[in-house]
């Protein structure tokens, strides 16, 4: 038995992006600085490159709990990238041996020198009852070697050559299962994936370590028939086993659609359940972590040379800019923004109702009511026809649009205080937030200069920091410091409407 076909396609979009995220970073050119440090994620180094930086890994484990019986089949998949040089060579014209060429222009076409990566997978299974009794180790071997391809011009001339190079590749993956303790009788599962290359000399510097490293690496783990608990949101009964669990340098999160329970992905960047490639994205821009209109808008803007300059570099990176460049005007919209879901308002109005008195919500926010999230106005509170490319009657973006959001005169009651425009708070910032910077608010006052909500309901107060010398200049531009209700101390009350302005010295 095996995973859903759709199910494991569906779970090898996401690990495709994966696989080459980082992997050539806008502009797209191999002479852009950032691309000269490469292959961010999931690097397993040969173990003698650790001698000189400890901090590089060569292996990752992953632990997972899986409720199946002993006769069920464990499957993993194991995938990454493997560095290839590529050599440019130009053949003479007069005959002779091919010699290398730090460029070579065939037909208007530039080939450069660049480090590729060629895509590798390996497969491991073992059935339950067998790795209860034993783990499974399966080593593997990609051997080094050389590919050439001719380049030739529009007359048939054979005018040079593209020669890759790899080295070769020693790894291990160990399987190994056992019971948890309980009444369930969940197994941890656990996937182990070694690099045991050893290199006849052994690298001193990270770009040659990385001719025997496995690039972007993780593994698809499947248990037909079985069902997968979530790592980031277990059942109470299992949530001591999942804390348990070991992984380093992985994360295991449940993969293929929602309604998928026997497949894992096992990551090196942390993801949610049940991932997903967003819908608007026109195709890979190697950057996952930004935001696809933003690179498009980008990369549309690079010069003609630019361009070229990036064709010239990488295969993919020619793709993407041939891709680019005939994208449809309807393609780049999609991009513009999608709204994910939308909650109907009890007593939403058609467009055009009567504008609404601000709201006054209280803070913990309760159940759905007068204060409930503003959604676009439309009958039954959703929108019709594909939730992609169509657009709500009012902008869900602008806050103006809807007049029952009013930031300069909206309040939310923090600790029985009615707080507003101009009220006078203590900064207390949360455990939530990751910025050092974050402590040298705490403890200080401020004025608020706004109570703004969002699309998803949430509460937002913008304050101006007490004695903060560019107090008028940043409030000229609109630029605040943004707190959750929580994170505010009332220190006075505010009345309707109340001027917000610079603390009184």
């Amino acid at each position: 038995m095996r995973p859903d076909a759709a199910h494991l396609e569906h779970a090898r979009k996401v690990a495709d992006a994966i696989l080459y995220e980082g992997y050539l970073l806008y502009p797209y050119r191999g002479s852009a600085q950032k691309n000269q440090m490469r292959f961010q994620f999931g690097v397993l180094m040969p173990p003698a490159y650790r001698e000189c930086d400890p901090y590089e890994r060569s292996a990752f484990q992953t632990e997972c709990l899986v409720e199946c019986p002993d006769d069920a089949r464990v499957l993993v998949m194991v995938r990454f990238l493997q560095l290839q040089r590529r050599i440019v060579q130009e053949v003479p014209h007069r005959g002779g041996e091919p010699r290398d060429v730090g460029a070579l222009e065939v037909d208007g076409t530039e080939y450069t020198p660049w480090d590729e990566a060629a895509e590798r997978q390996q497969q491991a299974a073992a059935e339950v009852g067998a790795l209860l009794r034993r783990d499974r180790n399966v080593e593997f071997h990609i051997g080094a070697g050389q590919a050439a391809e001719d380049l030739t011009d529009a007359a048939g001339r054979r005018a040079g050559r593209l020669v890759r190079r790899w080295a070769a590749l020693d790894g291990l993956i160990r399987l190994s299962a056992e019971r948890v303790a309980g009444p369930y009788g969940a197994l941890r599962l656990g996937v182990r994936v070694e690099n045991r290359t050893a290199p006849a000399a052994p690298p001193r510097a990270r770009d040659e370590a990385l001719r025997h490293a496995l690039i972007a690496a993780h593994a698809l783990i499947g248990a037909p028939g079985g069902a997968f608990l979530s790592q980031t949101d277990p059942p109470e009964w299992a949530a001591a086993e999942v804390a348990a669990c070991r992984n380093d340098g992985a994360w295991p999160v449940l993969a293929g659609p929602a309604d998928c329970r026997d497949l894992m992905l096992s990551s090196p960047v942390i993801l949610y359940d049940h991932p997903e490639v967003a819908a608007e994205s026109a195709g890979d821009l190697f950057d996952a972590t930004e935001i696809d209109e933003i690179l498009t808008l980008r990369t549309l803007a690079l010069t003609e040379a630019e361009k070229r300059q990036a064709r010239a570099t990488d295969p993919r990176a020619a793709q993407l800019m041939d891709r680019l460049d005939s994208l449809p005007p309807e393609m780049l919209e999609r991009m513009h923004g999608a709204i994910r879901y939308l909650r109907s308002v009890p007593g939403a109005a058609a467009a055009g109702r009567a504008p609404a008195e601000p709201r006054t919500p209280s803070w913990p926010p309760g159940p759905p009511g007068p204060g409930a999230p503003w959604v676009p106005a439309s009958p039954g509170g959703v929108l019709p026809g594909d939730p992609v490319l169509d657009r709500p009657p009012v902008p869900w973006w602008d806050p103006g649009a809807d007049s029952s959001v009013s930031p300069e005169t909206d309040h939310v009651v923090i600790a029985g205080v009615r707080v507003a425009r101009g009220s006078r708070v203590t900064m207390r910032p949360g455990s939530r937030r990751a910025d050092a910077q974050d402590l040298f608010l705490a403890g200080r006052t401020a004025v608020v200069e706004a109570v703004l909500h969002d699309v998803d309901g949430q509460v937002h107060v913008a304050v101006t920091p007490d004695h903060d010398p560019a107090a008028d200049l940043q409030r000229s531009h609109g630029r605040f410091l943004y707190f959750a209700p929580d994170e505010l101390e009332p220190t006075g009350p505010a009345g309707p409407g109340a001027p917000a302005g610079p603390a009184p010295s």
